[in-house]
């Protein structure tokens, strides 16, 4: 994996991860080791002792969860391997990159020209633009991590256990310091057992990754959602923006890293037998019995990995079809229901736009020319009581409106843009959808990644939303061919790959399940896209 950091970020980093270090080192060398209390020798009766069964399991789900939130997310963050400070995503803003490629600007690059190999080693599903599947893990694993996460913090102050984590008094943090100052110089203060109690830097350490980094992870991952963003303009700016919310959520990533090496490290260090039985049995002992269990179970997360991966590849639709029925409806009952409202202003017009798709090689697109405004006719037609071909001139006439909003792809990336079109609801007031109408698709003169006809569908429900056009301008002007002339859908509750580019018809279907191979659209037919895309 291919890494470059920009110089005042990697100044940061460095600082971030060295200046502490250099801090110590100077305050030993002017004041000395400072002095440590030893840990009380009697152990409160309303104190934690031990680690009761529902910790361990938690401990042991959340480890399973996290190997597998990492590795899906990397595969995620490789399809835009880019991160940015902005929401303009402007090739050169990125604050730092994971390829050695920067985009020409002698011929077209898109998106996924963009996009990068990711060994399945490390990322699951691994190799390149396996985004779909990528998804699909990450949000099963992240469902189940948020479930097992609540479990966790509930019982944790159901019970004593709270006292573990939860700092009660500010002396902690110079008590923290004191003992970090010693690990920093390589002076292992005397330990505490783990089995009743944590040092000072511990508690903050576990404090900070459970009620900190991790609530972190869960809104900077919501902030990335199109129907939220567009329904809530606010909520993305709490981060700084969409892709600050991106950044964040990448360098919370760095932090679960970050507190795994020493955290791993301490545990060997401190008495790797009897530390692997406080979290596998329970008990406070030196015998080998929970190191055994510990590789054991550890092997296992390896076989799953590889389970994971095999399904992933050799029946990739099990993950599609499986994240569809789980979180399919608790997707239709949230954040589908968001109608878009949020409107941006002319200054926040994105300066590039990441195009994305192959243009047209379509004879009827070709065709068309420089006569895209006037020869071209869009065909409604399906289950409908006025089927209708419509010039742009027509279509205008129905009434125009226009919009600025931020475009989500399912890369990553975004950008601002104004555009100007007829909703769907007013071309359903023409053509007058038939009862039994739940599904409207889209088709294109282009193609999809892997050839044929390139089409995708939106519910009836998302096709009503107020900011669902038919747009031929952007920003001020007729729609260019690489973003979609003559016609293209903007449906600002959804990811990009549902917005179809250089439409040449819209069919009103009772199911989308009538149309390509059943599962809504092109990629979704042959990328395992979800069908609903408001994450």
């Amino acid at each position: 994996m291919w890494v470059q950091v920009k110089w005042p970020f990697l100044a940061m980093a460095a600082m971030a991860a060295v200046g502490p270090v250099v801090a110590a080192w100077g305050w030993m060398l002017v004041f000395g080791l400072p002095e440590i209390p030893p840990a009380p020798r009697v152990v409160a009766v309303d104190d934690p002792s031990g680690f009761p069964a529902w910790l361990r399991l938690a401990h042991f789900a959340n480890l399973v969860l996290m190997v597998l939130l990492v590795r899906s997310g990397l595969s995620i963050l490789m399809d835009h391997p880019r991160l940015y400070w902005n929401d303009h995503c402007t090739p050169g803003s990125e604050w730092i990159r994971f390829t050695p490629l920067t985009v020409p600007k002698d011929r077209v690059w898109t998106a996924k020209d963009d996009s990068r190999y990711l060994s399945p080693w490390i990322g699951l599903p691994g190799f390149r633009h396996t985004i779909g599947i990528a998804r699909h893990w990450h949000f099963l694993s992240a469902f189940f991590w948020l479930l097992n996460g609540l479990i966790f913090v509930g019982l944790l102050f159901a019970t004593n256990q709270w006292k573990r984590l939860v700092p009660t008094d500010l002396g902690i943090f110079v008590e923290a310091w004191n003992v970090f100052v010693h690990y920093a110089t390589f002076h292992l203060p005397v330990e505490p057992d783990g089995f009743y109690r944590y040092n000072p830097l511990q508690q903050l350490s576990y404090f900070g990754i459970v009620f900190i980094v991790a609530p972190t992870s869960l809104l900077t991952g919501l902030a990335m959602s199109p129907a939220l963003d567009n329904w809530a303009g606010w909520y993305p700016r709490l981060f700084g923006g969409r892709q600050c919310a991106r950044s964040i959520h990448f360098l919370a990533l760095c932090s679960y890293l970050a507190f795994l090496v020493p955290h791993v490290g301490m545990v060997v260090i401190t008495g790797l037998c009897q530390n692997m039985n406080h979290i596998v049995f329970g008990t406070d002992d030196t015998n080998p019995a929970g190191l055994v269990v510990f590789l054991v179970g550890a092997a296992g997360i390896i076989a799953l990995c590889w389970l994971a991966h095999w399904i992933s590849w050799k029946r990739p639709r099990w993950v599609q079809m499986g994240f569809r029925r789980l979180l399919g409806p608790l997707q239709r009952t949230t954040l589908n229901r968001l109608a878009s409202r949020n409107q941006y202003t002319r200054d926040d017009i994105s300066p590039y736009f990441w195009p994305n798709g192959k243009l047209p090689h379509s004879p009827e697109w070709e065709a068309l020319g420089d006569l895209r405004r006037s020869g071209f006719q869009l065909k409604v037609f399906g289950q409908v009581e006025n089927p209708v071909e419509l010039t742009l001139d027509q279509l205008e006439k129905l009434g125009k409106r226009e919009q600025i909003t931020l475009h989500h792809c399912i890369q990553g990336w975004s950008g601002v843009a104004q555009w100007g079109g007829v909703t769907i609801g007013q071309l359903m007031e023409l053509v007058k959808p038939l009862p039994g109408v739940q599904a409207v698709v889209f088709r294109s003169f282009g193609e999809g990644h892997y050839g044929g006809e390139y089409y995708d569908t939106l519910t009836l429900e998302n096709a009503m939303h107020p900011e669902t056009l038919l747009a031929w301008e952007m920003n001020d002007k007729p729609l260019p061919d690489l973003h979609g002339a003559p016609l293209r859908l903007r449906a600002e509750n959804q990811l990009g790959y549902k917005m179809v580019k250089w439409i040449k018809s819209v069919e009103f279907v009772h199911s989308e399940k009538e149309v390509g191979k059943g599962y809504g659209g092109k990629n979704e037919d042959d990328e395992y896209y979800p069908v609903v895309a408001n994450i």
